[in-house]
C-alpha cells in the first residue's frame, strides 16, 4: 500500500508514496461510492501500522506521533481537500440547469444557469390569488403534484391523485386562496388602490390545483401505502369543494400572525378538520400512480418530513425581488449533493422486467447480465435479429470457480500451517518468511474481498452483477498469491531433478487454461449474434454450462 514503516521513514520516496496513497484513495472514492471499501481497507492497515510502531520500543512515543501525523496529512487531510476539490470544478464546470433540478433545494437550485431560480425575481410575498410550487423541505425532495387520473377503488376514495414529483412540471402549480372569501375580480384587482392579501402563519387557506380546478383535500381514510396516515386527493369542482379543503398554515421559525415568504420560510399544512399535516416521503406509488412519491397527512404534526417551502411564486400584483442573495455557499452545496446522492442510491428500484441479482449469486457466478439492445427480452421478432450483436456481462467461470477453490485451497493451508506450528515442526528460517509472508498477503486480501462483498447483503437498494466486480479483483490478486505460493513449494513436493520440469508444466498448463477459457467465453464480451437460446442454430449451446445463463 504506501509501504513498510521501518522502511525509510520520512525519505523523499517514503512522502511520495504516501502522498500518492492519499491521492488514489480520492481518485477511489470520487468515481463510485464502492471506493469507500478501499478507504476503509486502507486505514485498518494503517491502524495495524501505526499499532505496531507503538510497539517498537527502541522508539520513543514522539516517534509514533509523528507517523501519526503523517498518515493523517496524506490519508485523512489530502484525499478530503483533493475530493471536495473535485466538487467545487464539478459544481464551477456544471452550472447548467437540467432534468434532475428538482432534486435539490430552492437554493441550490438558483444557482443553476437556465434554471427558473437561477438569477430570480418574483415577490417575496406569498399573496392571496398567486399561483405557487410547493416543495418538501428536505434533502431530495420533491415538488407537490397532481394530474387528472384517480385512485383506483383498493387506494380509497376515487379521488384525484396527489403526490409529490421530482421534475419541474406545470402540474406542480397551485392556487392560493382563502378558505371563506371568494377570490376579487379582475375588476377589483384594476383599481388603483387595490392592495393584495399577503398570506400570514396561522391563515386558513385553500390550495387548488391550477391545471383541474380542484382543491387539495384530506378526510379520515387510510393513505394508499402508508395505512396509518390519511389519504391526501384533489376534490371539488372548479375550486369548489368542502371543509376538507381548509388546511392551516404554520410558520416553523416564526410566531402567528408573521407573513409568509417565498424560498426561504419553512411551514406545515395542518389540515383543519383531522388535525394531520401534510407529509411527504420515499414511498412510492404502484404503477397506478405513476411510481411518483406518496402524499398523505400524517397524525403526527411534528414528523420531520411535514415540512414545506414555497419555491415559485407568479403574481403580477407586487413587485418582483432579486434571489441571489440566498444562494448556497459551497459547503452547503457539497453536503447536500452528498444527501441526494445517498437518498437516490437507496431508493433505486428495479424497473419492470429488469433482470437484478443478489449477493449470493455473484460469486458462483450463477447469472450474468445482459448490457446491450440485444436483450432477448427487448429485441423485435424478425430475420434481422440473426445479425444484431449482443453483449452478455458474466464473469469467466474458469476463473470464478476457481477462485472458490483457491479460498477452500488457502483454508486448508492455513490450518495445516497453524498445527504445524503448533506440533512443534522444526522449519527453516526461509521456509517461516515464505509462509509468514503468504498469510500476511492472503489475510488482507481476503479482508479486501471481504469488505467489498459482505456489505451488499445489508443493503436495499437494488443490486446488479457487477457490483461484484471490485471483490472480484481482490479474490484473484489471493488465487495469484497462491498459484506463487504453490510453485515455491515444488522442491518439497517433487524431486530436486523434477523441479524445473514440474513448474514448467504447470506455469504451461495452468495459462494454457486461462487462455482457452478467455478465448471460449470471448463471444459473450465481444458480441455474439445468430438465433436465441433453445432456438435451431443457437451457436452457443457448448457455453451453456448452467441453467441459469441466459445467454
Amino acid at each position: 500500500m504506501h509501504g513498510h514503516p521501518d522502511r525509510s521513514p520520512f525519505t523523499v520516496s517514503w512522502w511520495s508514496w504516501m502522498a500518492f496513497t492519499g491521492a488514489m484513495l480520492a481518485g477511489a472514492i470520487s468515481v463510485k461510492f464502492v471506493g469507500l471499501f478501499v478507504v476503509v481497507l486502507v486505514g485498518l492497515y494503517t491502524i495495524k501500522d501505526i499499532w505496531d510502531i507503538l510497539g517498537d520500543l527502541s522508539h520513543p512515543i514522539t516517534y509514533t506521533v509523528k507517523h501519526f501525523l503523517a498518515r493523517a496529512l496524506c490519508l485523512i487531510l489530502l484525499p478530503t481537500v483533493l475530493y471536495m476539490f473535485a466538487y467545487y470544478v464539478h459544481f464551477t464546470v456544471l452550472s447548467k440547469s437540467g432534468p434532475g433540478d428538482g432534486h435539490f433545494g430552492s437554493a441550490f437550485q438558483s444557482q443553476l444557469e437556465g434554471n427558473s431560480l437561477h438569477n430570480a425575481s418574483m415577490p417575496r410575498e406569498i399573496c392571496y390569488g398567486a399561483g405557487v410550487t410547493l416543495k418538501n423541505h428536505r434533502t431530495a425532495g420533491a415538488y407537490l403534484h397532481s394530474h387528472p387520473h384517480l385512485y383506483p377503488p383498493e387506494a380509497g376514495p376515487v379521488q384525484q391523485q396527489v403526490t409529490t414529483y421530482s421534475h419541474k412540471d406545470y402540474n406542480n402549480i397551485w392556487l392560493v386562496k382563502r378558505y371563506d372569501v371568494d377570490m376579487p375580480s379582475e375588476e377589483e384587482e384594476a383599481q388603483p388602490d387595490f392592495k393584495p392579501e399577503c398570506v400570514k402563519s396561522g391563515d386558513l387557506i385553500r390550495l387548488e390545483h391550477e391545471a383541474t380546478s380542484r382543491n387539495l383535500h384530506s378526510h379520515r381514510h387510510p393513505a394508499p401505502v402508508t395505512k396509518r396516515h390519511f389519504q391526501v386527493s384533489g376534490y371539488g369542482e372548479n375550486g369548489t369543494g368542502d371543509s376538507n379543503d381548509v388546511w392551516r398554515i404554520e410558520l416553523v421559525d416564526g410566531k402567528e400572525g408573521d407573513q409568509i415568504n417565498v424560498v426561504t420560510d419553512r411551514f406545515r399544512l395542518i389540515h383543519y378538520m383531522v388535525g394531520c399535516a401534510l407529509f411527504s416521503h420515499n414511498k412510492q406509488l404502484p404503477k397506478w400512480g405513476y411510481e411518483q412519491q406518496e402524499v398523505t397527512c400524517n397524525p403526527n404534526t411534528r414528523a420531520e418530513f411535514a415540512l414545506w417551502n414555497f419555491e415559485e411564486n407568479y403574481y403580477d400584483k407586487l413587485p418582483n425581488v432579486s434571489f441571489a442573495i440566498y444562494q448556497p455557499s459551497f459547503l452547503e452545496k457539497f453536503f447536500e449533493a452528498h444527501m441526494v446522492q445517498f437518498q437516490g442510491n437507496a431508493g433505486l428500484k428495479p424497473k419492470e422486467g429488469e433482470v437484478t441479482s443478489r449477493p449470493w449469486q455473484w460469486p458462483i457466478d450463477y447469472q450474468g447480465q445482459w448490457f446491450s439492445i440485444g436483450d432477448p427480452d427487448k429485441r423485435e421478432p424478425g430475420p434481422h435479429k440473426d445479425h444484431e450483436i449482443r453483449i452478455y456481462m458474466m464473469g469467466n467461470p474458469v476463473i470464478w470457480w476457481g477462485n472458490l477453490g483457491f479460498i477452500a485451497l488457502y483454508a486448508v493451508i492455513y490450518v495445516w500451517n497453524f498445527v504445524s506450528s503448533a506440533r512443534g515442526v522444526r522449519e527453516s528460517a526461509q521456509e517461516r518468511v515464505r509462509k509468514a509472508n503468504l498469510t500476511y498477503a492472503c489475510n488482507w486480501l481476503m479482508l479486501a474481498w471481504a469488505l467489498h462483498y459482505f456489505p451488499f447483503y445489508g443493503m436495499g437498494r437494488i443490486l446488479y452483477y457487477h457490483h461484484y466486480f471490485p471483490a472480484q479483483l481482490f479474490i484473484s490478486m489471493m488465487s495469484g498469491v497462491l498459484v506463487n505460493y504453490m510453485l515455491e513449494s515444488l522442491p518439497r513436493a517433487v524431486p530436486s531433478f523434477r523441479v524445473d520440469q514440474t513448474w514448467t508444466a504447470f506455469a504451461v498448463v495452468y495459462l494454457s487454461i486461462l487462455t482457452y477459457s478467455f478465448y471460449l467465453f470471448a463471444p459473450l464480451t465481444y458480441g455474439m449474434s445468430g438465433p436465441e437460446k433453445k432456438e435451431p442454430g443457437h451457436r452457443y449451446d457448448h457455453l451453456l454450462w448452467m441453467d441459469s445463463w441466459e445467454f
